[in-house]
């Protein structure tokens, strides 16, 4: 299958999403409830709940905070020698430290490995939740005039579905608890998960409005995202003892966009939401680019 014939499908829902909400103008915000609090925990149920924890997740959290923490790193150092304010370097951490692999990432690992690659884009994606709800929410507070980052995240944390649901599943699963015919509403939520997503992203493109762009910011987005966070990755996987599928997932996983997720956060806090809508749309375009090509390296080292 061709890169090309992978994406493809990806845009392709991203834009009917785009063009429904462009049409009808409803409120995402219910579309993205039901998804974080039903359709997205039961289908974290259900993984955990059918496969085995092994060290192999253990390195997923090393990779996660390391490729977090590095981005942050480079992002506070910039701005250090560009004079920004603390609310600039917020927004640009925002931008750049916290990747789309849950609209974005976990259907194109569906899309390009299957069945195989799924398991791992699940957690990847339940592990970026966690970080974007704990340090997401600390930086985009911090970013504000209230400055309350970590009232803010913990409070979040006591709300997040998803770690509840992996929970469940991890118990379910150690415990060997059956849940017999309900399995199978259980699988009908979840596979209903990944289009409903992929659609809810496209339908939250379509909310952005951009008015000043402020193209020095972008422009650093688009690079520490797109191109240094893949690099960063693959410098963090190459000594990992794990397999080679899931050292391509994590560094596909790096080169995905902005997460959506910053946008609501940049706005909800006021920490320069239009530079963080516009590096969430200008990363997901110009991921049509340089996605493709990550996926060309890592599918086909040299």
């Amino acid at each position: 299958m061709s890169i090309v014939s992978i994406l493809l499908p990806i845009f392709f829902v991203f834009g009917v999403g785009f063009i429904f909400q462009k049409k009808f103008q409803v409120h995402t915000s219910t579309f993205s409830k039901l998804a974080l609090y039903i359709l997205v925990p039961f289908l974290i149920f259900r993984t955990f709940y059918q496969e085995s924890i092994n060290l192999s997740y253990l390195y997923i959290i090393v990779y996660m905070l390391g490729l977090c923490i590095a981005v942050i790193v480079i992002i506070s150092t910039y701005s250090k020698f560009n004079n920004y304010n603390e609310k600039e370097r917020c927004s640009l951490i925002l931008s750049c430290a916290f990747m789309n692999n849950g609209n974005y990432g976990t259907p194109l690992i569906l899309f390009l490995f299957g069945t195989s690659g799924m398991e791992m884009a699940i957690v990847l994606m339940v592990l970026q939740q966690l970080l974007m709800s704990t340090l997401g929410i600390y930086y985009a507070a911090k970013g504000s005039e209230k400055n309350n980052g970590v009232k803010a995240a913990l409070k979040s944390v006591k709300r997040m579905p998803m770690v509840y649901a992996a929970i469940i599943g991890i118990v379910f699963n150690r415990l060997d608890i059956p849940i017999g015919t309900i399995g199978d509403g259980v699988n009908l939520i979840a596979d209903a998960a990944i289009p409903f997503i992929m659609l809810t992203l496209g339908m939250q493109l379509a909310n952005i409005k951009i008015y000043a762009l402020e193209y020095k910011k972008i422009s650093v987005a688009l690079v520490i995202k797109l191109a240094i966070a893949p690099i960063l990755a693959v410098a963090i996987v190459w000594w990992m003892p794990v397999t080679p599928l899931i050292k391509q997932i994590m560094i596909i996983m790096a080169a995905t966009p902005t997460a959506a997720n910053t946008t609501m956060y940049a706005i909800q806090y006021d920490t320069e939401p239009q530079t963080v809508t516009s590096a969430t749309l200008a990363t997901t375009l110009g991921s049509l680019i340089t996605m493709p090509i990550v996926i060309y390296l890592v599918t086909n080292p040299m």
